[in-house]
């Protein structure tokens, strides 16, 4: 569930890092806590990962990590990403709408989650307005993805506003989390139960409705491993 304080829902923003060290140092989660976060997420491109058979990069480097905290002051947002550029070559922050349509299970603090994690950074093309492009993603697609992708997790990050200078022009952030063996199986990946054809016609349909809001191209894609630090 996405935090709630006492005086309503958290604000939630993500940080992409590049060339992260250490973020499950106990030290910097103390750190985050002491600059206003309620809650922090970390997923991590580690080596359980390093083989995903889907990984994409459009930025000029491949994002290391993302990190993802909860503040009821946006203020404290500067002071989060002063942190998180202690232990990064490189910050983007944004504040983001979050969207639940699968909600992941639960997981003690520090212990990595089950399965692959994926973040996928969507842009919105040119072409498409902000409305139709919202509609045709969040709307229209939303079915389609869980129908055809073996996910039992799904979150969707509307992005409202940058938070950091500079930061890359991203419309969303998609978090979804897929069985281990999605790593380098396609049927695990598509849930289709090693039917060829099956999943010949899953990938052909999602590939269909991705192409509708531009997520078929100028795309990152993440594998991560996750944990949720607080």
């Amino acid at each position: 569930m996405e935090p709630v304080t006492e005086s309503g829902r958290a604000m939630k923003v993500m940080f992409a890092l590049w060339d992260a060290g250490d973020l499950l140092a106990e030290n910097l989660t103390a750190r985050l806590a002491a600059a206003g976060v309620v809650a922090a997420q970390a997923n991590i491109s580690d080596a359980v990962v390093e083989n995903a058979m889907l990984r994409l990069t459009t930025f000029d480097e491949p994002v290391a990590a993302v990190v993802s905290v909860w503040l009821t002051d946006r203020r404290e947002t500067a002071a989060v990403a002063d942190i998180l550029g202690s232990v990064a070559k490189r910050v983007a922050g944004w504040h983001v709408e979050e969207a639940r349509p699968i909600e992941p299970p639960v997981v003690p603090l520090g212990e990595r989650a089950p399965g692959l994690a994926n973040l996928a950074f969507l842009r919105r093309p040119d072409t498409l307005s902000q409305a139709d492009w919202l509609h045709r993603w969040r709307n229209e697609h939303t079915e389609v993805a869980i129908a055809t992708q073996a996910t039992f997790g799904y979150i969707q990050n509307l992005v409202l506003a940058p938070v950091t200078e500079a930061a890359p022009g991203i419309a969303a952030i998609v978090e979804e989390l897929f069985p281990i063996e999605a790593l380098t199986d396609p049927h695990a990946f598509y849930g289709s139960a090693g039917d060829d054809a099956e999943l010949t016609r899953r990938i052909t349909r999602l590939m269909k409705s991705v192409n509708t809001f531009g997520a078929d191209r100028d795309i990152d894609i993440v594998p991560t491993s996750r944990y949720l630090l607080r």
